[in-house]
Parts: structure tokens; sequence; C-alpha cells
């Protein structure tokens, strides 16, 4: 399987790379940092600089692109597939790393766009696309609705995929028709056609499965063969990996404010680091209360809040604190803002009581 369609894994693996090749060509006009994750909310909440984000994430796509391809192909029941439904798993992530890349590559550029209305487009054309072949895909292991009732019974299999088929057709469909929705009214519907989307297949999947048991018809589980085996593992470990990536990320990190003679510096473990002359802040103010608002760049975590953000009181301002932080240094230089809440309060009043210092007018005198 692999050699036969050795053409289609270099053509869609060439397509996954192809937006490395717009970051060469566009490298100077670049920004050092570059936007690599929106919230839920449309707002950008995630950066990275601009090598990992030109060739870093392009590699993982192919990875993940590659990894998919040989998993599903190692299934020696995919030499009878239907060869339109087999071509999902081709060009599912090639065309993936192009609208992500895309996206990151035109806000980096200065361009805008509407997370929350492309979202519903993707995933009501993707179901489209997908429902279209669904009821073609024979039973197999990597490819289609994989529970142990369809699995283990080919009647099962063949009747879940026809329903399922056409309900993601038809729940794509609805996805894209909620676009002409209030963006209030748009979300919840999108998530709750989703949650139908997947629900329904495995509901009459196990219906069928109850019908079967009282006719008597015995379900008969498929033996794994050494390479799905091994695929499975390779795939437990992969995520096991990402899922402590996903905790170190979550739980740990520092930020550190040090006041030199001129200027104090703050490091922080996950966003970039600042300096800033005292003959430059405009005025300090220590607080022990802060409406954060919503980070439109930056990082979060349960352990810290860096980045970019926006509220009422400030517009948008720039935040370096721990999630957990009881007391806040606002200071404003070049009309700009700038909060910094450590994450014990006797540190933030200690750099408080340094810049205050270095700030007055007796010291600037001197």
């Amino acid at each position: 399987m692999i050699n036969k369609n050795r053409s289609k894994i270099v053509i869609s693996s060439i397509i996954v790379l192809l937006p490395m090749l717009f970051g060469v060509i566009m490298w100077d006009e670049l920004p050092a940092m570059m936007t690599t994750h929106w919230g839920a909310d449309g707002n950008a909440d995630g950066v990275g600089g601009k090598a990992f984000t030109v060739f870093g994430l392009p590699f993982i796509f192919l990875i993940l692109h590659v990894f998919s391809v040989l998993f599903t192909l190692s299934d020696k029941k995919q030499k009878d597939q239907d060869p339109k439904a087999l071509g999902i798993v081709f060009w599912i992530i090639p065309a993936v790393s192009l609208v992500v890349n895309g996206m990151m590559y035109r806000t980096a550029l200065g361009g805008e766009f509407r997370l929350e209305l492309l979202l519903p487009a993707l995933f009501g054309l993707m179901f489209i696309f997908i429902g279209n072949y669904l009821p073609k895909v024979k039973q197999n292991r990597t490819l289609g609705i994989k529970i142990p009732w369809t699995l283990n019974n080919e009647e099962n299999w063949n009747k879940t995929h026809r329903l399922g088929g056409k309900v993601w057709f038809c729940g794509g469909i609805m996805i894209l028709l909620s676009l002409f929705l209030p963006i209030e009214v748009m979300l919840p519907t999108m998530v709750v056609l989703l949650a139908v989307i997947f629900i329904v297949p495995v509901v009459y999947s196990y219906c069928i499965y109850r019908q079967h048991q009282k006719m008597g018809v015995v379900y008969v589980p498929a033996a794994k063969s050494k390479s799905e085996r091994i695929s499975a593992m390779i795939a437990a470990a992969f995520g096991g990996i990402i899922l402590i990536a996903a905790a170190v990320l979550m739980f740990t990190g520092d930020i550190e404010v040090q006041c030199e003679d001129t200027a104090f510096q703050i490091h922080a473990t996950y966003w970039t680091d600042l300096e800033l002359d005292y003959a430059a802040v405009d005025s300090i103010e220590y607080r022990t209360n802060l409406d954060a608002g919503v980070r439109t760049n930056g990082f979060g975590s349960v352990r810290l809040s860096l980045g970019n953000f926006q509220n009422d009181e400030f517009g948008s301002y720039t935040l370096y604190a721990y999630t957990d932080a009881k007391a806040f240094l606002v200071l404003t230089a070049d009309e700009k803002i700038l909060v910094i809440g450590m994450k014990d309060e006797k540190d933030t009043q200690t750099i408080y009581r340094v810049i205050s210092e270095k700030t007055a007018p007796d010291s600037a005198k001197s």
C-alpha cells in the first residue's frame, strides 16, 4: 500500500511544507514574534518566534501527516478501500497546514480575519466533504467511525457509516447556515451541532448491536496485526509526550524583575523579556485589585498570565503576572500601560519601592 501511494505521500507532504517556502520569501517582512494561537473568543492568545513559526510548525504538521498516512496504510484492509474515501487521509492535514499557516502569516503581515466566522466555515465544509465519502469507507481499523460495534461486525459498520454520512453531510450544511446567526447564538449552535454529528452515529451503532444481540448475531473482535499494535504503541507514546509537555507548560514558569541602576528588566519563562528605563516611567501605582480583561496576545496557564491584554480601564496594556497574584504595579511609560504582579505580595512591594525611588524627582536630578 505504501509503495502504491508513494507519489501521493510525496506530493501531499510537499503541500504541507509550502507555508515554509512563503515564510522564507517574506522573512524580512515578518515580525520577530508571530501569533500562533487564538482563543475561543477569536482573540490571539499565543505567540511564537519567527523561526519556530516559519519552520517548526509546518514540520510538526508534516510529522502528523506522515504518521497518520503510514498508520492508515499499515492496515491490510485498506488494500480494498475505496480510493476516494482513502484520499481523505492524504489531503486533510495538508489543507489544515495551508489554512492555519495562512492565518498566522496574514496576522503577522497586518491583515485581519474573524476566527469566529472562519471556524464554522471550515468545520461545515469539512463535514460536508467527509460526509459525502463516509458511506463508501469499507470496514477497517484506521479510517471511519471506529467503535467496538462497527469494528466487530461488517453489517453494523456499513449501516452506521451510511447513516453517519448523511448526518455529517447535513450537519455540515447546518453549521454553514449558522454563519447567518448572531455571534452569541452561532457559537453555541455550532457546539450543539458538533455534538449531534458525533453522538448520533454512535448511538445508532449501539442500537444495531442491541438488535443483533436479540437476534443471536455474534460479534467477533478482529485480531490486530503486528503493524497495528506497533502503531497503537507509537500513538500512545506520542499522546503521552503531548500530555506531559502540556502539563509542564501549564504548571511551570517564572517571572523575575531585576532593578538595575538606570533601568529594570522583566524576564518571563514563556514570553518575551522587557527592559524599561526609569527615566521613561511617567507614573507608578500600587494596587491590590485588577480586572485583567481579555488577553489579545500572549501566554496563559494555571501559573502565569503574560502578554498583551485589553480591559475597560486601560484599554490595551501589557501584563506580566502570576495567575494568583494579589498585588500589582501599574506603570505608565510613553502613554503605554505596564502591569506587574508577583507571586509573593512582599516581592511586589519591594519592586514598587525600588522603582518609586528610582523615578522620584530627586533621584532623576542626581
